[in-house]
């Protein structure tokens, strides 16, 4: 059959209309896409990846290097890192220095450009940035494509906004005689300190926002992560990005995180990780002399979805096993606490445990994989502690079976547990464990109010087909981003920004029109426009009277 495109409906590339070109997707159903980009992820994979501190674009490599192996497969070597010292890092942070006031006075549409040649060059090497993340970081192949697509929609929303809002100054209204105009600068020099659940999407956002106001960047990402991290450096570089404005400094906290939040040269930080982390960070900050500087936190959440008796049960196993397995449950969003109306439990529950025992847990880099590895053996070793205590507990419920060739990875099958009170959480529960809450219709109020007694605030699925229930929660649970009737993963930059509130983060929400605004500072001038002699703008309406 032959299709013809509907004239008032936008192709996939011009979904924003001229603001910005939407990120390219690839049909992985299509064998005539998906042979050419597996071949060109398996010689990509099959390189030995660097990564070691960049210095004024320049890759310093003088150091003991740590060898990177695969998570799906610790007999497999990515590449290796070598780390940042503390030379390295007061080394980069005087140049960054000296190279920010210059970066902020370059017109905003050259910063721009700059960032959306990134987006392009991101685009034209997909292949190796999807291998690295699969390979690196244990993603799947749609979600290391996701990830991809994520980092240039970042690259060309932030380039956007900064056209809209840092080209020029905003005329203010004001007095005859007056002009007022508040302008936007960057604040000088940023630390951007990115995670490994999002090791090129989020890196890229923190990143690319801070240029894109007009700030030099030095940008350390997580421990488990270089190579990807030290690629897309390579690409911003590459797409005109001074090496002096643009620094990557790898390591671990003590030795460069700490450094940099401390340093008084450091004008900012962005920040996402744990809640932990983010609060020594604030405290770290607020015991520095020298001027007030913004954190920029996106943490984590005790992430519920809420399912009443009106709901499509389908849908909601669907979106229940997205949410809180997929990625191996290490995303920021991810779904950790299912609460079900006692009327439909048994029933949910029953469809639930079929659609994990259909689940493949295997090598991400499989197309038929759904779930993947965890990040490292710290993070396994944590996960299964929770699971055997809750497992001797008695709660288990049903827990998804390994693939056959896992043993060499960090694996931890998908597992869902039964429990009475979400207070029994102390935190969150990074990866594929979800925990079930039964509750009775005349008692929402209880779970809206042990939701926000958590305080974490980051996402909420609710699952229901009455407006006026899903109207009366969205009002009463605090948290960033709502999702109905659907998944509660995968927020889209420029279309659902994301970001919490309470122990989830600080704000501005990532992605969104207001979070460039954190990166910069404001100005005002005004300006006595009589003080030539006379007023203008008042003379000049005579010329407009009639005769």
């Amino acid at each position: 059959l032959s299709t013809v495109p509907h004239p008032r409906i936008p192709l996939p590339a011009d979904l924003y209309g001229g603001e910005r070109r939407n990120s390219a997707g690839v049909d992985l159903n299509d064998p005539a896409a998906v042979v050419p980009l597996g071949a060109a992820m398996d010689r990509a994979a099959a390189q030995d990846w660097q990564a070691a501190p960049i210095i004024g674009g320049v890759t310093a490599r003088d150091g003991r290097a740590r060898p990177l192996t695969d998570p799906a497969d610790r007999r497999r070597r990515v590449g290796e890192v070598v780390e940042a010292g503390p030379e390295a890092v007061e080394q980069v942070l005087a140049r960054a220095a000296r190279a920010a006031p210059g970066w902020d006075a370059t017109p905003a549409e050259e910063r721009a450009a700059c960032l959306e040649r990134t987006a392009d060059l991101m685009e034209e090497n997909r292949a190796e940035l999807m291998a690295l993340a699969v390979r690196e970081a244990g993603k799947t192949v749609p979600d290391a494509l996701a990830e991809v697509r994520e980092a240039v929609d970042f690259c060309r929303y932030y380039a956007a906004r900064a056209r809209a809002e840092f080209a020029a100054p905003q005329a203010m209204p004001g007095p005859t005689g007056e002009r007022n105009e508040l302008s936007l600068h960057g604040r000088g020099v940023f630390a951007c300190i990115s995670p490994w659940n999002f090791p090129l999407a989020i890196f890229t956002g923190q990143v690319t926002a801070a240029l894109a106001a007009g700030n030099a960047v030095v940008a350390k990402p997580a421990e488990q992560t270089p190579l990807i991290a030290a690629a897309a450096v390579r690409l911003m570089h590459r797409a005109g990005i001074p090496g002096d404005v643009l620094h990557l400094l790898p390591g671990d906290g003590p030795t460069v995180g700490a450094p940099l939040v401390n340093d008084p040269r450091v004008a900012g930080v962005a920040f996402t990780g744990s809640t932990e982390t983010a609060r020594a960070i604030h405290e770290a900050l607020a015991r520095r002399g020298g001027p007030i500087v913004p954190l920029i936190a996106e943490t984590g959440g005790q992430n519920a979805m809420i399912v009443d008796s009106t709901a499509l049960p389908e849908q909601v196993v669907r979106d229940v096993v997205i949410s809180a397995f997929h990625s191996a449950g290490q995303r920021c969003s991810a779904l950790r606490v299912l609460f079900l109306q006692q009327d439909v439990a048994d029933r949910m529950l029953d469809m639930l445990a079929g659609a994990m025992d259909e689940l493949v847990v295997a090598d991400p880099a499989a197309l038929a994989t759904d779930i993947g590895p965890v990040i490292d053996d710290e993070a396994r070793a944590m996960l299964e502690g929770h699971v055997k205590r809750m497992t001797a507990e008695g709660r288990l419920l049903r827990r998804a079976k390994l693939g056959p060739d896992t043993q060499h990875g960090t694996f931890l099958a998908p597992v869902a547990f039964e429990i009475d009170a979400l207070s029994r959480l102390q935190r969150e529960v990074f990866g594929p464990v979800l925990h079930v809450i039964r509750y009775r219709a005349d008692r929402l109020d209880d779970v809206l109010d042990a939701i926000n007694a958590t305080g974490y605030g980051l996402t909420l699925g609710i699952h229901s087909r009455i407006d006026s229930t899903v109207d009366y929660i969205t009002r009463r649970v605090h948290v960033g981003n709502t999702y109905v009737n659907r998944n509660m993963i995968g927020a889209v930059v420029g279309v659902q920004p994301f970001g919490g509130e309470g122990l989830s983060g600080t704000g501005p929400k990532a992605g969104g029109p207001r979070y460039l605004h954190r990166f910069a500072t404001e100005r005002t001038v005004t300006i006595d426009t009589t003080a030539a002699g006379g007023n203008a703008s008042l003379m000049s309406l005579g010329e407009e009277m009639p005769v």
